[in-house]
């Protein structure tokens, strides 16, 4: 009875962070560039027994060897990097990104840079005065900008500096260019973009920003990404990606999970029940 509770106790728990994941993609089907988190679950120890000799009877087809589990754990959340749909805004500061790549923003709670598929941004005027892109919650949009050295202009990684009085142009190579009205352009930088390929050492941090785990390398987690028309990765303006989660399939699998708690606390209840009895009976 002991190891009846123990599995359905461990089993429980790990429902109960399955359906806590459910819920938070459910919670996030309208966030735009918003990847469902997936989670990894893992059997603990199961023991291979044996049953006694008396266990066998003439008719009985049952084998002598059973295995005992002892229930499941949870051991590892990553998103789901599947392409979500493209909605068209018409708005020059939303970008979307076909294919496998991540804008790069300056992020404290990420460590320094931050990692996101929600192209929402906006223009955003930093302390200094400068007009810069940004997220919705004023992250910076860093790219490579040209900066004005002794030894002539070079390319940094930097934040977007958008000058007053033009409009912003953005080439599906990411190359970000500043229209006046008279037509002339000013190259105002190219986006930094990058592609994970290890999307399970990414974990989710503040507003919709990925950050790469404590204790890895970003090298071995994150790529440069080059985009560009007809290649793997493009960068669409006027268009927000929409959130992968598909609401009927979180739904069925709600279902599916609430229904396995129900029945670990079931066999909870009843192994309880069993223990109460056989504690109070006597010889």
């Amino acid at each position: 009875m002991n190891n009846s509770i123990i599995n359905a106790t461990v089993s429980m728990s790990a429902l109960q962070q399955r359906l806590d994941l459910l819920a938070e993609n459910m919670a996030n089907v309208n966030t735009a560039g918003y990847k469902r988190k997936e989670a990894t679950f893992q059997d603990l120890l199961t023991n291979a027994k044996q049953q006694p000799e008396a266990f066998r009877r003439e008719g009985r087809v049952g084998p002598l060897g059973y295995n005992q589990g002892w229930g499941a754990r949870f051991i590892q959340m990553g998103p789901d990097m599947t392409q979500g749909s493209l909605k068209e805004t018409g708005t020059s500061t939303d970008l979307a990104l076909e294919g496998n790549a991540l804008f790069v923003v300056a992020s404290d709670d990420a460590g320094g840079r931050g990692y996101t598929r929600s192209g929402a941004f906006q223009l955003t005027v930093t302390g200094q005065g400068d007009t810069i892109l940004a997220t919705e919650t004023g992250y910076p949009v860093l790219g490579q900008v040209p900066v004005q050295t002794a030894n002539g202009v070079v390319l940094r990684e930097g934040p977007i500096v958008v000058p007053e009085g033009v409009s912003l142009q953005i080439s599906p190579e990411g190359i970000v260019d500043g229209v006046r009205a008279d037509g002339s352009r000013t190259r105002l930088g190219q986006l930094a973009l990058v592609q994970p390929t290890r999307p399970e050492s990414l974990v989710a941090v503040a507003d919709n920003l990925f950050g790469v785990a404590a204790g890895t390398d970003a090298a071995d987690v994150l790529t440069p990404a080059q985009a560009g028309e007809g290649g793997a990765v493009a960068v669409r303006q006027g268009f927000i990606e929409q959130s992968n989660v598909d609401l009927v399939e979180e739904m069925t699998e709600l279902l599916s999970v609430q229904r396995a708690y129900q029945l670990s606390a079931r066999a909870l209840t009843s192994a309880d029940t069993m223990a109460g009895l056989a504690n109070t009976m006597r010889a």
